[in-house]
């Protein structure tokens, strides 16, 4: 199982990356939204598979 990947960007935003599904990436002004955000990517994506 893959874990998401979280870090900042320079105008402080979050960035939100699942490396189990290449080009799910997603962001949020804050930790907790970013991360909102990719458990909805990573949904979406696999949906689409």
């Amino acid at each position: 199982m893959r874990q998401n990947i979280l870090y900042t960007d320079e105008g402080g935003y979050w960035i939100a990356e699942y490396p189990g599904l290449p080009g799910c990436i997603s962001q949020g002004e804050a930790k907790e939204k970013a991360i909102e955000n990719i458990m909805d990517a990573k949904s979406r994506m696999r949906n689409e598979l």
